[in-house]
């Protein structure tokens, strides 16, 4: 099984990303960018409507780290130490998210990430950057969850 199909196959097949509605899509090697899609379940919103705010930071993670394990064909996985993030707009419930996210550096002992989602539209929902520790990805097997 090549790279490109194992992150398809854990991005739908994940327990977090089962939860956020996740589908990988595309990577672009030239710019280090991954796209996937998310659908919001209604599970994720409040009763304004849209996605709660910790669960957006959980789409924006979602899409960061599979740039980089994109990056890397499929062998490391970044482990975040931080995480920023804009909410610029409610993300409302049943809608599907475009999620982009990208590479900025990496290098032997950090790396750093941006993510946005927007509408389909193009409509920018929110955006991210994270610091993160470079660690080899885990497979189900390893962490007794497969």
């Amino acid at each position: 099984m090549d790279w490109r199909q194992q992150i398809e196959e854990g991005a739908e097949g994940s327990p977090h990303s089962n939860l956020l509605g996740s589908r990988f899509v595309s990577f672009d090697e030239e710019t280090a960018t991954a796209t996937m899609h998310f659908t919001v379940k209604r599970e994720m919103t409040t009763w304004r409507g849209g996605v709660q705010g910790g669960l957006v930071a959980g789409y924006l993670d979602d899409v960061m780290g599979y740039a980089y394990v994109a990056a890397t064909g499929g062998e490391m996985a970044p482990l975040n130490l931080d995480i920023s993030m804009s909410l610029i707009r409610l993300i409302p419930d049943g809608a599907t998210i475009i999620g982009k996210g990208r590479v900025v550096k990496a290098g032997r002992r950090v790396v750093f990430l941006e993510g946005e989602l927007l509408a389909e539209d193009g409509t920018l929902y929110a955006r991210s950057t994270s610091t993160a520790i470079p660690t080899p990805r885990p497979s189900p097997g390893e962490t007794g969850m497969g």
